[in-house]
């Protein structure tokens, strides 16, 4: 059962089994990230059982007794106590969930260089160098590099981050050591997943809308089926919540009633929030009864109902009626 949980959930029972106190003194020294990340995991945890207790906390145990072995002797002395106590399968396991975590991704460097000088560098090197680095990137550095490339590059580049799976490790040294030598800066080498469709909807959905529109007009062209498949994650239901008011308001008016209630039957409480508050009190009421005595519902319809209204959002969008504040210096025009 541990295996199977993530690093944040791991986290979370730790905590809950060392109670508030020693749980406050580790929060001091945790980024605010990590703080608000920890505290929706720990409040989503309803109970935990005492075997799973057990095992995070020997888990934890195991990793400090490494950590402190590897500041005495390093890695190999540490590997070497470890399985003298632990045995040579479970030794290795802690090993190398250690040192993953001490591992610095790629490109790390690259992170504090500014965009438009990253730009000068790499702006000129083939489209699946571009993409890679992109890749490794924040959404907000990445956007502001591929929205300044020429046209007949943001498409290709776009499509060779959303088609990337596993890159090698010995092209990533490579690309490293020459931007190292360019930007004279101090690098390490990861082994990591990189691109995919997520990476590049999270750049995607930072650009600004021009720049969006052509890298899916180019998309839609070249690969149909990869294009269908970005803009279905580019902006869901939930994402209700980039509108205003007023874009609200003229979304619901061309929304059925009946997919309303089956879309909100799911969503939180903010999303409904934004939704009541832009209908009048009667339509609300009304609503909320559909909802009440709907009863259970499948999954898939309610996604279907959701998917509807995201079409209608995005329709209304490429009509200019609404703006969705999506970053990346989109125009508003009144």
């Amino acid at each position: 059962m541990e295996n199977e949980m993530t690093g944040t959930e791991k986290a979370a029972v730790l905590l809950i089994t060392l109670g508030p106190e020693k749980s406050a003194t580790i929060f001091k020294h945790l980024k605010e990230e990590e703080i608000e990340e920890l505290t929706l995991e720990i409040a989503n945890t309803r109970s935990v059982s005492s075997q799973v207790k057990e095992e995070v906390l020997a888990e934890f145990y195991q990793v400090c007794l490494a950590q402190q072995y590897i500041a005495e002797g390093g890695i190999s002395y540490a590997k070497e106590l470890l399985e003298k106590a632990l045995g040579e399968d479970a030794a290795q396991g802690v090993i190398s969930r250690l040192t993953a975590s001490l591992q610095v991704k790629p490109f790390e460097f690259v992170r504090k260089t500014d965009p438009s000088q990253l730009l000068n560098f790499i702006q000129d090197e083939h489209p699946q160098t571009i993409a890679m680095i992109l890749s490794y990137l924040s959404p907000t550095q990445a956007s502001m590099i591929l929205g300044a490339l020429t046209p007949d590059k943001q498409a290709d580049v776009s499509r060779r981050i959303a088609t990337m799976d596993r890159t090698s490790p010995d092209v990533i040294k490579e690309v490293e050591r020459v931007l190292e030598r360019k930007l004279a800066s101090l690098v390490n080498q990861d082994y990591t997943v990189v691109g995919g469709v997520d990476s590049i909807v999270a750049i995607l959905n930072a650009v600004d809308r021009g720049t969006e529109k052509h890298i899916m007009e180019s998309l839609e062209i070249e690969d149909p089926e990869l294009a269908d498949e970005i803009r279905k994650k580019m902006f869901v239901f939930e994402d209700i919540l980039l509108l205003d008011d007023r874009a609200i308001q003229r979304v619901l008016r061309d929304v059925d009633n009946n997919d309303l209630a089956l879309a909100l039957k799911s969503s939180n409480e903010e999303v409904k929030s934004a939704v009541f508050r832009n209908l009048s009190k009667r339509l609300a009421a009304m609503i909320e009864e559909d909802m009440e005595y709907m009863g259970p519902v499948r999954m898939k319809d309610v996604e279907e109902a959701q998917q509807k209204i995201v079409g209608i959002i995005r329709k209304l969008e490429d009509a200019g009626e609404i703006v969705i504040s999506r970053g990346g210096g989109d125009e508003i025009i009144v």
